[in-house]
């Protein structure tokens, strides 16, 4: 064998390692962009479903919802910069909430505490669900449930802080406001659960070439 043919061999032997070794592409920003504004689009949307509760005036609602879905799948930066793009535009006079408020209407109100809620729990969620490792669909699914679970407890915990100041409410009378709610929210959950699965199952590029970690 000459000495070439043996050059050829072993580039033949490394070109397997060296294509597993290649890095990632990098994330494209506009691409991350394109992501945020369609799911902030998909939260002003869910605002014509609402339907109150009691006598706190906190209706059930799709979008807190979907701001755990965004978390879910965009993570936890673009997640919480689709919350807060959401919000900014009722801050401008959009009637981005449920009923058609306003951000700035809403802010006077005893709901308060679940926008800031919004920011929490996107940001809360995708920092769980990113933490699942790549490739192991059971794994996923976990992951992506507990994020669920921990980011409607942090809307919650955080509205329940905005009726205790805004409603005149002891913390647990804050809190007990929030019981009609859970079933349908935890179903709403699972429903987010299912969707981001899916989703990274079949376009895992949505985490793996994410410019906004």
């Amino acid at each position: 064998m000459t000495a070439s043919q043996d050059n050829q061999s072993a580039t033949t032997a490394d070109s397997p390692h060296r294509q597993e070794s290649a890095p990632t592409p990098a994330g494209n920003p506009l691409l991350d962009v394109a992501y945020i504004a369609v799911f902030a689009a998909l939260i002003i949307a869910l605002a014509f479903v609402a339907i109150p509760v009691g006598a706190a005036g906190v209706p059930i609602v799709l979008q807190n919802a979907a701001v755990i879905l965004a978390g879910l799948i965009l993570g936890r930066t673009r997640g919480f910069l689709t919350a807060l793009l959401f919000l900014g535009l009722g801050l401008i006079g959009l009637p981005v909430l449920a009923g058609g408020k306003t951000t700035l209407a809403a802010l006077g109100g005893p709901t308060i505490g679940y926008l800031v809620g919004y920011l929490v729990s996107a940001t809360v969620a995708g920092s769980i669900a990113y933490l699942a490792p790549r490739g192991n669909r059971k794994a996923l699914t976990i992951y992506l449930a507990l994020g669920a679970i921990a980011a409607l407890a942090c809307q919650y915990l955080c509205g329940s802080v905005g009726m205790m100041f805004r409603a005149d409410m002891s913390f647990g009378q804050a809190l007990a406001v929030n019981v009609p709610f859970l079933i349908p929210d935890l179903i709403k959950a699972a429903c987010a659960v299912a969707i981001a699965s899916g989703v990274h199952l079949s376009l895992p590029d949505i985490r793996r070439k994410a410019f906004l970690k």
